[in-house]
């Protein structure tokens, strides 16, 4: 898919149909902006709702931070 988008004079993007079709994007969703070298990584935010039960069975015992480093 090689789509491409114009920033306007308002620094607004269109996101072109074939990708939010792709992707099951609707009006109203939040995105994050990633910088990445010279780009940018466009990112949907997910809601709160569809985060429950991921980390299910995760254990902090294990848990590790920067003062475990040598």
């Amino acid at each position: 898919m090689n789509e491409t988008a114009t920033l306007s004079s308002k620094f607004q993007i269109s996101i072109p149909k074939a990708i939010r079709a792709a992707q099951h994007w609707e009006a109203g969703l939040t995105f994050a902006f990633i910088p990445k070298g010279a780009g940018v990584l466009l990112v949907p935010v997910p809601k709160r709702e569809a985060l429950a039960g991921i980390a299910k069975g995760a254990s902090p015992s294990d848990y590790r931070d920067r003062m475990d480093r040598v």
